[in-house]
């Protein structure tokens, strides 16, 4: 038995681990960040450094957002405490998380975007992205408690977006985030500091994505 709590042990643990029950469309699919995503991120950390922990813990949180129904089966925070926001604006709880989508709460107001569905939000951004948008931890500045690090986020604009037609190119975001975790390395709070719109603006030209 590992000592190792589940949490930490990885996505596919997570996964593994879960009632089939607990999944919103079925067991959630990531062959392709294990076969395609190694040969396109840009840091390689050692397996038991504090930014392969740090990037394995934030997998396991993306994962849980968007395939898991209910807060309280997710094992990467403390739910009931949990909140987060994103450029030092409003707070969104777990549970707002699971009615609104990862997606509309963590971008916002913006012009190139417009709330989506739950599952419509999903949709949007897997047709732009077909072949995988991923996720890296860049750098680590600060340890447990409060640890900051850098990330990058990434895609290739290979499907179609709002109906602006894809290019083929590498759509690269990067950020940066301050995460509370408990003695136990769960997530109690995290905040995001980065531009969705120059994210988002590259998708679309530079034009704005047309309100109904």
């Amino acid at each position: 038995m590992s000592e190792t709590p589940l949490w930490l042990q990885g996505r596919s643990a997570v996964i593994e681990a879960a009632d089939p029950s607990e999944f919103r469309h079925g067991t959630p699919d990531y062959h392709l960040s294990h076969t395609v995503m190694p040969g396109q991120r840009t840091t390689d950390h050692a397996p038991s450094s504090l930014e392969a922990i740090v990037e394995s813990l934030v997998q396991v949180f993306e994962m849980e957002v968007s395939h898991k129904q209910e807060p309280a089966t997710w094992v990467s925070m403390v739910s009931e405490h949990f909140r987060t926001n994103v450029n030092g604006g409003g707070w969104a709880s777990s549970q707002d998380i699971a009615d609104q989508g990862s997606y509309n709460v963590l971008i916002g107001d913006s012009p190139f975007y417009q709330a989506e569905s739950f599952d419509g939000q999903h949709d949007v951004f897997h047709g732009a992205f077909p072949n995988g948008f991923y996720w890296e931890v860049l750098q680590v500045l600060s340890p447990p408690p409060v640890i900051a690090f850098k990330w990058r986020h990434w895609g290739s604009f290979d499907g179609e977006y709002h109906g602006h037609k894809p290019n083929g190119k590498t759509i690269e975001m990067f950020g940066m985030s301050v995460a509370k975790v408990n003695d136990d390395l769960k997530l109690l709070e995290v905040e995001h500091y980065y531009d969705p719109n120059a994210f988002l603006g590259s998708l679309t030209g530079g034009c704005p994505v047309a309100k109904s």
